[in-house]
């Protein structure tokens, strides 16, 4: 948010405040949820009945503020537009609760609830000793860490920490899941005595994930990986198809050498041994519980812990979020040391491997996958939700016009839209963030008077 004390800023403020269209810039800014960058668009729309073409209604930009109409810009990262952010985490809740609990509305039955699902985390190797916080005792450098010591996840040597095989992993950890989904299926088959032509006959593995980074720049995976029938969530898996043979099943899978990527040596460059890259050895495996059987991995925390980092990417350890084009620019935004050598190391390696695209990835430390995916038999799609939005906010415009309930089987909709540019001025940037904060804390008392009901109403019986 702009500084409110700068002259600059705070001269724009009153300008776009005491602009005669102020109110109606107000009113597209809240319909965009108080985006920090939103979507410039110029154009027209026409609405005519398709029976008789007679104009039922017409739409131009020329009358909105500064001729322009502002939608929301999508991004899913919170570190770029907070509120477009929060949209897509509640997206990426419904996705993953709908595949844990079910939703009739989203064609996944309640059965689903029965199935053998794990709550699994695939994390990197060690590419060096670096400063944490252990359970129990100290960090390896004799000191306790708070926790938001900037020093965690740094190396404690950093002449010896292997930052070329850290954005390496980093670059081929899509690939390594990859494998690994593979392995996973023929593992479940060994023991349940199928070849591999058999056993989509009787089983079939859903899984959705998100990534994380952690402090030291590696990157991990977070899965809820389910066992379903051969149809999907809607059969039943067999009963030979338990927890504990999915549980196994994932170990033997990640531990395998077909889980391993195999980076070819590269002696002018100066890396004659290349790399043989393969997930880290801790492995978490958690069975999900119900959400009312007391435990901390229940379905709800789950579906609220993998949208909280769908939103986030590598802005931990201090990198940009945003591609970088010189290396100057990680002094013009103090990028933090570690952090740095992790962007250094993607501009060393580009050019010994430039299939890679590792500096167009520095950003991102050279990962360079989707930091959330899932199966295609898993649950709903993004897509399918936003669809949903787009169908109910166009029924409240028809409401809103007098059409009639079957307008959007009577009607024509004409348009044409074009790109007008994207941001606010730094008042209007300013103006913005106080009405996101605003929705913010109303949808935040909204939720609480929510739960408070049921209290309230049992107090008043």
């Amino acid at each position: 948010m702009p500084d409110l004390f700068d002259p600059t800023t705070l001269g724009d403020l009153l300008r776009v405040a005491s602009a005669p269209d102020f109110p109606r810039w107000q009113e597209q800014i809240h319909r965009t949820g108080g985006c920090s960058d939103p979507i410039h668009l110029r154009g027209w729309t026409v609405t005519q009945d398709r029976a008789t073409g007679e104009i039922l209604h017409r739409y131009r930009t020329d009358t909105e503020p500064g001729g322009r109409l502002r939608i929301a810009c999508g991004n899913r990262r919170a570190s770029r537009c907070p509120s477009c952010a929060w949209l897509y985490a509640g997206d990426t809740f419904h996705l993953i609760r709908a595949g844990l609990v079910g939703d009739e509305t989203k064609n996944i039955p309640t059965t689903v609830r029965d199935h053998p699902r794990v709550f699994a985390t695939l994390t990197a190797p060690s590419f060096g000793p670096v400063h944490n916080r252990p359970a129990a005792g100290r960090c390896r450098c004799k000191s306790h860490h708070p926790e938001d010591d900037p020093a965690l996840g740094t190396p404690l040597n950093p002449e010896k920490y292997d930052y070329a095989a850290a954005v390496m992993f980093n670059n081929h950890a899509g690939e390594l899941w990859a494998r690994f989904t593979r392995r996973l299926r023929r593992e479940i088959a060994l023991r349940a005595g199928l070849t591999q032509r058999e056993f989509p006959w009787y089983l079939r593995v859903s899984f959705g994930k998100v990534a994380e980074f952690q402090k030291r720049g590696a990157v991990h995976f977070h899965a809820v990986i389910r066992l379903d029938g051969p149809l999907g969530p809607h059969t039943d898996p067999p009963r030979w198809a338990t927890l504990d043979l999915l549980t196994d099943s994932i170990r033997a899978a990640a531990a395998h050498s077909y889980t391993t990527v195999k980076v070819p040596p590269n002696d002018k460059a100066g890396y004659p041994d290349g790399w043989a890259l393969r997930w880290g050895e801790q492995l978490d495996i958690r069975p999900i519980q119900a959400f009312d059987t007391g435990h901390d991995i229940t379905e709800q925390a789950v579906a609220s812990y993998v949208a909280k980092y769908a939103t986030k990417s590598a802005e931990v350890t201090g990198t940009l979020d945003r591609r970088i084009g010189e290396l100057a620019e990680l002094d013009q935004h103090r990028v933090p040391a570690h952090a740095r050598r992790l962007i250094r190391a993607c501009w060393d390696l580009n050019d010994a491997y430039p299939e890679r695209r590792l500096w167009a990835w520095a950003h991102m430390l050279g990962f360079r996958g989707h930091f959330s995916t899932k199966s295609r038999e898993y649950s709903t799609t993004l897509g399918a939700l936003r669809q949903i939005r787009a169908d109910y906010r166009a029924t409240q415009q028809r409401q809103a016009l007098g059409f009639p309930e079957d307008a959007a089987d009577t009607t024509l909709v004409l348009a044409d839209w074009q790109y007008a540019g994207h941001g606010h001025t730094p008042g209007e940037s300013a103006l913005a963030a106080s009405i996101a904060e605003a929705i913010r804390i109303n949808r935040e008392t909204a939720r609480e008077a929510l739960l408070d009901q049921p209290a309230m109403e049992g107090a008043a019986a």
